[in-house]
């Protein structure tokens, strides 16, 4: 007899076979997936046949990016047989520490699964060796398709392929070991459109690992599907005269037109030709570019740069302000020569508007970008709700409405939030809650916490031409010659802000260009109305506590025309000083460059190519370096 303990774990035992033979049941019976899988017989293996990756275009239908045949040696260790490895490793011009290094990895990973031996072979080597692989046996050559880019530019948007790892082979299945990924760029934010299906063919083998013919007459073979080909929404023309007035500097140009948000160009500074990231060198140039702590060539400054916004942060500071009511367009205020926010020494903000005291609103506060009519304004929206916590609250909610101080959520891997601090912010400096609006009143004028990326600082302005809204950045315009329906990137981002409330801002941005004594008055295009503000970033380090002053940021943001605008602009110039130095002159060349697609003053192009930041900027890095060493 059982007892009743024994009884309740008789009836468990009894149920839990039954679940397990129903499970079996469903499996073999019903389900048939595994029962199907030709590779569960172990006389069947898979030859993959690997189709054509799709290719890259421009804007314009221009090539950006194409195929090119290159060949994989392959090795299943198990099928491997005695063999002249002397002989073998001269024929694949390998040493035989390679070659046995490369059984040893290949061993590790799978005795029954091919992986690749000798990688990227040129179609000479291919040709001397195809008639001979046939006395290796358990070798064979896996052809491949690699990437060729006609054009050196766009590395940073366009990416590259690389092999896939074990750790990725581990999460998906689709992949075997040697196959090629997207790993940067559109290459990896569109893998699964461009790289297309791989076809398979399952062939039986004997007991002597000879091929006897197609498993079940072909019955589970596939073709390959060719992948999808992309159009992006760069304009290569344009792209290329970026990256070209950007020579020997450090920063970023973003271009986008603002009625549909598609990135026009997306320039980072310095960058590097992408064909390096294809061949057996690959690996070597990535390394010496992952290891370059200076020219940082991988990192994407259009993207993932974090600056202070200097004075082109006015403009939406003022928007602000209109709409919360802390202003209107009449209101003015005076300068005196900056404006004072405190009692100590260094509670003053100097300004070189040169108003002189006189009443001014705001059509000549962006155009003069008077630093006290910004703090002034900024200050009134902070006090006008009941404590400066609502009303830095209500102030960066409005400011976020732009892109701003959040991830963009445009169609590439990489970027940056930026930074537009909220009361829980300061509150954490300020445990007491004690802070007030002129504790904050840097970021009235774009420097303070406030951070932002160039990418960013164009959509901020794609806005304010759009008086009101933005379409999400975005680099693909066409899949597979089919526009993109995503509503991602087709639905309006609306800021909430009356339309109306942007034509003084826009009036006054107008103003930097056509009226004399504005910051970009000397960059105008006659012909076209572009509106734009210059910015001057603050830029230092501190070392053991003490602030040390580098060469300021050179900053411009734009659009034009002023109706029906068509281009909208951010440039970015690491040390480049005033923003009507470097950055203003570019963007007003890049926007005629776009709209006209030839230039009135190409000498003005020359000398903004020719100016050479490249050693004022590798001092820098070296003092900091040397500073960085003597405070440890």
């Amino acid at each position: 007899m059982l007892g009743k303990k024994g009884g309740i774990l008789f009836i468990l035992t009894i149920i839990s076979g039954a679940i397990l033979l129903m499970r079996l049941f469903y499996l073999q019976v019903i389900d048939g997936t595994y029962r199907n899988n030709p590779l569960n017989n172990s006389s069947v293996t898979a030859k993959y046949d690997y189709p054509n990756r799709g290719f890259i275009y421009d804007r314009n239908g221009e090539l950006l990016v194409n195929n090119l045949i290159s060949y994989d040696i392959m090795v299943v260790p198990n099928e491997v047989e005695a063999l002249d490895t002397l002989s073998f490793c001269s024929l694949l011009k390998i040493d035989k520490n390679y070659f046995l290094k490369k059984m040893e990895k290949a061993t590790k990973y799978s005795p029954r699964k091919a992986s690749i031996f000798v990688d990227q072979l040129t179609k000479e080597d291919y040709a001397a060796l195809q008639e001979k692989m046939f006395q290796f046996k358990g070798f064979y050559i896996q052809k491949r398709m690699l990437r060729m880019y006609p054009h050196p530019i766009a590395a940073n948007v366009l990416g590259y392929i690389s092999q896939v790892n074990e750790d990725l082979i581990a999460k998906n299945p689709y992949y075997q070991m040697g196959e090629l990924i997207g790993t940067q760029g559109v290459e990896k934010q569109y893998e699964e459109e461009l790289r297309g299906v791989k076809g398979v063919k399952f062939v039986n083998k004997n007991i002597h690992n000879i091929e006897v013919g197609a498993y079940k007459n072909g019955l589970y073979d596939t073709l390959a599907i060719q992948g999808n080909d992309l159009t992006l929404s760069l304009d290569l023309e344009l792209q290329k005269f970026g990256e070209w007035l950007l020579a020997n500097k450090r920063g970023g140009i973003v271009a986008i037109e603002p009625s549909t948000g598609e990135i026009l160009a997306l320039v980072t500074a310095p960058s590097y030709d992408p064909n390096i990231m294809v061949g057996r060198e690959r690996s070597v140039n990535f390394n010496r570019m992952y290891l370059d702590q200076f020219d940082k060539p991988l990192f994407d400054r259009s993207l993932q740069a974090q600056y202070p916004p200097g004075s082109t942060f006015k403009i939406v500071s003022a928007l602000a302000a209109l709409h919360l009511g802390s202003m209107t367009e009449e209101t003015t205020t005076s300068c005196y020569g900056g404006y004072k926010y405190g009692s100590g020494p260094h509670s003053f903000m100097a300004c070189h508007c040169g108003t002189g005291g006189r009443p001014i609103s705001i059509r000549e506060g962006i155009f003069r970008s008077c630093n006290s009519y910004f703090a002034i304004t900024y200050k009134r929206s902070l006090e006008k709700f009941i404590n400066p916590q609502v009303g830095l609250n209500k102030w960066s909610e409005t400011i976020k409405k732009f892109g701003l101080g959040e991830y963009l959520g445009v169609d590439l891997p990489i970027g940056q939030k930026g930074l537009i601090p909220t009361a829980d912010y300061y509150n954490h400096f300020y445990p007491q809650k004690n802070w007030r609006a002129s504790t904050t009143i840097s970021n009235a004028i774009g420097q303070g916490e406030i951070l932002a990326t160039p990418i960013q600082l164009a959509n901020m302005v794609a806005t304010v031409a759009n008086r009101g809204f933005y379409i999400t950045p975005h680099v693909v315009k066409e899949i597979d010659k089919k526009p993109i329906t995503d509503p991602k990137y087709t639905k309006r981002k609306e800021t909430g802000i009356d339309p109306h409330l942007f034509e003084p801002v826009v009036d006054g941005m107008q103003m930097v260009f056509e009226t004399p004594g504005g910051t970009a008055f000397w960059h105008q295009v006659k012909g076209i109305e572009i509106c734009g503000k210059t910015g001057t970033a603050e830029n230092f380090i501190k070392v053991n506590g003490k602030k040390i002053t580098l060469e300021d940021h050179s900053i411009f943001i734009a659009f034009a025309p002023k109706y029906n605008p068509k281009i909208a602009i951010a440039v970015f110039v690491e040390n480049g000083g005033f923003g009507s130095r470097i950055a203003a002159p570019i963007s007003s060349l890049m926007i005629e460059k776009y709209l006209r697609d030839s230039l009135t003053n190409p000498s003005k192009a020359d000398a903004i190519h020719n100016i050479d930041l490249y050693k004022e900027q590798y001092n820098y890095h070296k003092s900091l370096l040397q500073l960085n060493d003597t405070s440890k």
